[in-house]
């Protein structure tokens, strides 16, 4: 199960957000909140998703959305 740790580790690679990262919480907005966050990150965090979590297709990306989306 992917955690928020897993989540804020991800960002602040991917970002290079350093010791910011420790900030973030569930209700920080990744849009307008961080401004790394841009096209560029997107890719960078993608690939990162694939290496980390394994999400590498649709169907992959579809299953992780589905497990927590069902209640």
């Amino acid at each position: 199960m992917i955690e928020l740790r897993d989540v804020k580790n991800l960002l602040r690679d991917s970002l290079q957000l350093g010791s910011r990262a420790d900030a973030l919480s569930t209700d920080t907005r990744l849009l307008g909140a961080l401004p790394e966050f841009d096209s560029m990150a997107v890719v960078a965090i993608i690939g990162l998703m694939e290496e980390r979590f394994d999400i590498t297709t649709v169907g992959t990306l579809a299953d992780f959305i589905k497990s927590k989306t069902s209640n």
